[in-house]
């Protein structure tokens, strides 16, 4: 066991210095800093440092006591950690009480309880958030994602450790042999899956701690060879390995820094680069006596500035997120110069609470003095966060209040024809409660089902509604952007005893054009599979009456290759011998309708937006009108939505017309079913009802 005693470690100071790479890379890309499209790298080598010094911590335990006491382990993390993160949870939920419109104050709620639990990252991944993308909105405690897989880790490496451990006891053997095989399995397996996800899920593979787990393996796997490394390095010949290992590692982070992007599958085998760079980065600085080689990568870490900024790090980090984005929730989107100058002022409240919170809590004799605590300390520190987000949240559904008195349990009918969105007298009201209300209309979706498949998908199921004997069917088909089209589709069915079969997909052009699929981080191989099949099942099926499509207009500006993808879509629907409709895309506000509106009930029209921005040129609806597709129908609803003028409304009578900033409310769509059912009637596409 003596030479097992040497993973004990000592101080780093190159590590400390690493920590400072890895938060300056981060706060470059969230600052846009240009050079450093490829700063969110700095958040996998956080995760190497992590797995190789706690992995360093348990295995000095395990070779020195032979056992792992866990509550010491924890008691240690809590004070570590848990403070200072709670602190910033409880701030940035009083800066969104006064920065943040209601509907956001309340998905601020929400993030500060998942985070104070350490389970941000699986509230993200629920809600499909795209780290690497540009969020309209993203959540000022996005950043908490990393905090949750690393006490995730946390969590679970020391008990699995122990029973490997306690397993080699019973076995009589030693535990380095197990915990070598594991610390493999594991990293073997999450690599596996994170390559996996990372082609079919983008959030859920850069955000989920399976997927993640292969980078504390990696830094493990640095901590068991740690001592036979120091070894041979301290010989002359180890010396230039040392050298070479060091700045090519840092070449590899830096190289990763400048080159990758948003765009770059992440994490998948492209993480191998920081990954790997940063492990050679510490195996390179592990030697006996640890000190930094003067030709060495380590010399340049352990410089006293360097240092500053990684001991800094953690508050840092924990601080710039928030204060950028709350600045920017009050003074728009803001150049990259600006950012940096909010990220750089942010390094003062790090500041203090590294002085104030992290460290005295830390170093603290009276805590450390017994587990128990620590312990409290941290119990203590996740508790008042839990309760500023349950303040927070009440509030906010105060201050929202409830839908429209008005409307809520009335049957509201939809014009057939004319300025108005509702049947009868247009209103006049420019304030006041709307329905569906703000938070009601994030949840208005099509009641489709599984029948709005998502882009993982190549296929949809049998989707067929209204009277599904009837030998009569309209077809449904489209995008995102078609199946918001569904109540009033359904309605245009079910009045004339017809089904509809619908056959939808999300981000998908039902024009034959290649896109990029933002979630799933790649060319969108899905979308064309799913596209084809999709008229294959009309073509094959018994001919539509008729057939609806819709579809975003904005998947491309190369006309020509929009055309060439109509020209071959609709080619292939034509020949079906079923008369073709284009419901024409509705306006695109470009901006959260329901969270600005939450804030704005007094006053709608502060939540209109341009009517330039909203209404794009459409080529495939001026093709219709200019006569150049003569077998095209079209209708078209946006003098409704979008009324002449400068600006489109974000509410017309009273009704909330958008649940993102893209779709409308199911409740809109449902009340443009009169007027859709006439312009079908007027043109001969359906029979003529009473």
């Amino acid at each position: 066991m003596a030479r097992q005693g040497r993973y004990r470690l000592g101080f780093r100071p190159d590590i400390e210095g690493l920590r400072a790479v890895a938060v300056l890379t981060v706060l470059g890309f969230h600052a846009a800093v240009p050079f450093c499209t490829g700063g969110y790298v700095g958040v996998d080598l956080f995760f190497v440092i992590s797995g190789f010094l706690i992995s360093g911590l348990l295995l000095g335990s395990v070779a020195d006591r032979g056992v792992i006491r866990l509550k010491d382990f924890y008691a240690r993390r809590a004070r570590r950690i848990l403070p200072a993160a709670g602190v910033v949870l409880v701030v940035t939920a009083i800066g969104g009480l006064l920065l943040l419109p209601p509907l956001r104050q309340r998905d601020l709620a929400y993030d500060t309880i998942a985070a104070a639990l350490n389970l941000g990252n699986w509230r993200f991944v629920a809600n499909q958030t795209d780290y690497l993308a540009a969020n309209t909105d993203p959540s000022p405690l996005l950043h908490y994602w990393s905090l949750g897989v690393e006490e995730q880790f946390y969590l679970l490496w020391a008990p699995l450790l122990l029973g490997l451990v306690l397993l080699a006891r019973r076995l009589r053997r030693s535990p380095f042999p197990l915990v070598v095989g594991a610390v493999a399995a594991i990293t073997l397996g999450s690599f596996a899956l994170s390559v996996y996800w990372t082609g079919e899920s983008r959030p859920l593979a850069y955000l989920g701690s399976p997927s993640r787990a292969w980078q504390f393996g990696v830094g493990a796997a640095v901590a068991l060879v740690a001592p036979a490394a120091a070894g041979r390095f301290a010989r002359p010949a180890g010396l230039v390995v040392r050298r070479v290992l060091g700045w090519a590692g840092a070449a590899a982070i830096a190289w990763s820094t400048v080159t990758f992007g948003p765009g770059t599958p992440f994490p998948g085998t492209a993480a191998l680069l920081p990954t790997l760079g940063a492990a050679a980065v510490i195996l390179a600085g592990t030697a006996g006596d640890t000190s930094p080689d003067a030709a060495g990568i380590g010399r340049f870490l352990g410089l006293a500035p360097i240092r500053a900024i990684g001991r800094l790090s953690f508050a840092w980090y924990l601080w710039h997120w928030p204060v950028l984005i709350l600045a920017e929730a009050r003074l728009g989107p803001l150049p990259w110069p600006a950012k940096l100058a909010l990220v750089l002022a942010s390094a003062l409240p790090a500041w203090l609470t590294m002085r104030l919170v992290e460290r005295p809590l830390r170093f603290s004799a009276a805590v450390a003095a017994r587990p128990s605590r620590g312990l409290a300390t941290g119990v203590t520190a996740m508790m008042l966060p839990v309760a500023a987000g349950l303040l927070l949240g009440s509030g906010a559904a105060h201050s929202m209040g409830t839908d429209s008195p008005t409307t809520v349990g009335q049957a509201l009918v939809g014009a057939a024809e004319g300025p108005t969105l509702l049947a009868g007298p247009g209103g006049g009201a420019t304030g006041g409660p709307v329905f569906p209300g703000p938070a009601t209309a994030r949840e208005d979706f099509p009641q489709l089902a599984d029948c709005q498949v998502p882009p993982p998908a190549i296929s949809s199921p049998k989707c067929l509604f209204g009277d599904t004997t009837s030998a009569h069917r309209i077809v449904l088909l489209g995008d995102s952007h078609a199946a918001q089209w569904f109540p009033a589709v359904a309605e245009v069915a079910k009045r004339r005893g017809w089904a509809l079969e619908v056959l939808t997909k999300s981000g998908c052009p039902l024009p034959r054009i290649t896109v990029q699929s933002p979630q799933l981080g790649r060319e969108y191989r899905e979308c064309d599979t799913w596209r084809d099949a999709a008229l294959d099942r009309v073509a094959a099926g018994p001919r539509p009456e008729l057939i609806v499509m819709s579809a975003l207009n904005r998947y491309t500006a190369d006309r020509a290759a929009l055309a060439r993808g109509w020209d071959y879509s609709l080619g292939r629907l034509g020949a079906t011998g079923a008369p073709v409709v284009y419901l024409r895309d509705t306006p695109f506000a470009a901006k959260d309708i329901p969270t600005c509106l939450s804030g704005e009930l007094a006053n709608w029209s502060a939540c209109a937006f341009p009517r330039t921005d909203g209404m794009l040129a459409d080529p495939l609806a001026e093709d219709v009108v200019w006569g150049r597709r003569p077998a095209l129908r079209m209708v078209d609803v946006t003098d409704v939505l979008c009324p002449p003028g400068d600006r489109c409304p974000a509410v017309l009578d009273g009704v909330l017309l958008y649940r993102d900033d893209a779709h409308l409310t199911n409740t809109a769509a449902a009340l443009l079913s009169q007027r859709v059912a006439r312009s079908l009637e007027v043109q001969g596409l359906v029979p003529v009802l009473p």
